[in-house]
């Protein structure tokens, strides 16, 4: 898995990676059931405290993204694929909405 961390960021660590794990399940790219990295492997890759990945996965599981089972792991969530759909088309939403917008200031630059 991989995820990207900016100190930097005005966004909380738990955050960033709530985010970009989040846009992994939603794009496909984490399939329902896929196995996530314990929380200790990912505060290890990530070189930060467990306490952070518990938040972001604590926080992953609350909105239905992941599964957590004792002993096996945190698991891409199959009961929420139609959450995972409806974000899918608010995004695509979002970028036609973008696209859109560009247009008409596109548009108004070309007839002034």
């Amino acid at each position: 898995m991989n995820i990207v961390i900016s100190n930097s960021s005005g966004k909380p660590i738990y955050e960033q990676i709530t985010t970009q794990i989040k846009s992994m399940i939603i794009s496909g790219e984490l399939p329902e059931g896929s196995a996530l990295p314990s929380m200790r492997l990912l505060a290890k890759e990530l070189r930060i405290s467990v306490i952070t990945t518990k938040r972001a996965y604590s926080d992953l599981e609350r909105d239905g993204f992941i599964e957590t089972v004792t002993g096996k792991g945190s698991f891409v969530s199959s009961k929420n694929m139609d959450f995972v759909k409806e974000e899918q088309f608010r995004l695509i939403e979002e970028y036609l909405q973008k696209a859109v917008d560009t247009a008409k200031v596109v548009i108004l630059h070309m007839t002034n």
